[in-house]
């Protein structure tokens, strides 16, 4: 009898063993599941935050408006002004419009970038190569580009600004709206403030009773070009205290081809030739009687510019760079 009891005695305890292992792995099972549960619930959580970080804004343009979201990594630039733009704030674009010459990316600004692939002519860039490249930014110019603005924004979310046309301060005012698209406009605030104080410095070098007028020109073997103080380099060099020997009223005086009669007619005190280093039509004019006469030949005032830096990049660089030859040629040497 007692040894029936003790057999049963050992089966009700297995039987309790039993059932408590099962309660403890149903236990485990549903801490597991509500761990997992609440794993995806804070990964969801997590992806709502970063897309919350991810930044949407409206970049307004010459175009009309442009939403850009994030940070541009991979940006397109088919005109100069927006290659300097971007070698001021420290960013290098993957894709320029160079007229296929690299030569053409001034000294100052090639340092600051990096490698990159050409997209062919200013004036009319490969639509192909900068699709090649995967842009999630292009920067277009007004001037040139205005017709290829449906297609460059069907590669890449595009903004379009005054470069070619624009003087000094238009160009001045297009880099914070290319600053805020990049996502730095604190940075370009800084870059803004330094460029202004350097641009103040060097003009207090100009002598307060200046009163020389002066005349920037491209010039070519086919022409003379003049700019005017409409033009970007005319405009700029009047933030000195100078006056340009031709006063223009609007973009369609920035530039005009003027003849040897026409520039004595203007009669300049000093002139810059912006130019490379092939023959220009100056040679031809030298022969010329009335070359003599200009006040700026008389005063042994025509000075040699590059071209690239003087003519085509109009950005701050370039701009910072003008103004230190112009006071380095007519007030250091």
């Amino acid at each position: 009898m007692e040894r029936r009891a003790s057999f049963f005695s050992v089966i009700i305890i297995m039987l309790l063993s039993i059932l408590s292992g099962c309660g403890s792995n149903n236990e485990a099972a549903n801490d597991q599941a509500q761990a997992e549960e609440e794993s995806i619930q804070v990964e969801n959580s997590n992806e709502e935050v970063d897309e919350e970080d991810v930044e949407s804004r409206v970049i307004t343009h010459e175009m009309g408006d442009t939403t850009i979201t994030g940070t541009p990594t991979n940006v397109v630039v088919l005109e100069f002004s927006f290659v300097d733009a971007l070698a001021s704030l420290g960013i290098s674009p993957i894709g320029i419009a160079d007229d296929g010459d690299e030569e053409r990316i001034i000294g100052p600004i090639a340092e600051k970038i990096s490698d990159y692939t050409s997209v062919g002519a200013r004036k009319e860039p490969s639509l192909e190569v900068i699709a090649s490249l995967q842009p999630d930014l292009i920067i277009a110019d007004l001037n040139r580009h205005k017709d290829s603005y449906e297609e460059l924004s069907e590669i890449a979310p595009t903004i379009v600004l005054s470069s070619l046309s624009a003087n000094y301060e238009e160009n001045v005012e297009s880099f914070p709206i290319i600053a805020e698209a990049l996502g730095a406009t604190e940075l370009a605030d800084e870059r803004t403030t330094d460029h202004n104080e350097l641009l103040a410095e060097l003009k207090s070098k100009v002598p307060s009773d200046e009163s020389r007028t002066f005349l920037p020109a491209v010039v070519t073997d086919t022409g003379f070009h003049a700019h005017s103080s409409t033009s970007y380099t005319g405009s700029l060099l009047e933030t000195l205290g100078l006056k340009n020997a031709i006063q223009g009223e609007g973009v369609e005086d920035a530039t005009n081809k003027i003849d040897l009669e026409t520039l004595v007619e203007h009669n300049p005190d000093i002139i810059f030739l912006m130019t490379g280093d092939e023959e220009t039509i100056i040679s031809e004019w030298e022969e010329n009687p009335l070359w003599e006469e200009i006040s700026a030949v008389k005063n042994d005032q025509v000075y040699k510019v590059d071209q690239n830096e003087w003519s085509r990049f109009r950005g701050l660089i370039a701009a910072e760079l003008i103004v230190q030859d112009t006071i380095d040629l007519l007030y250091e040497n």
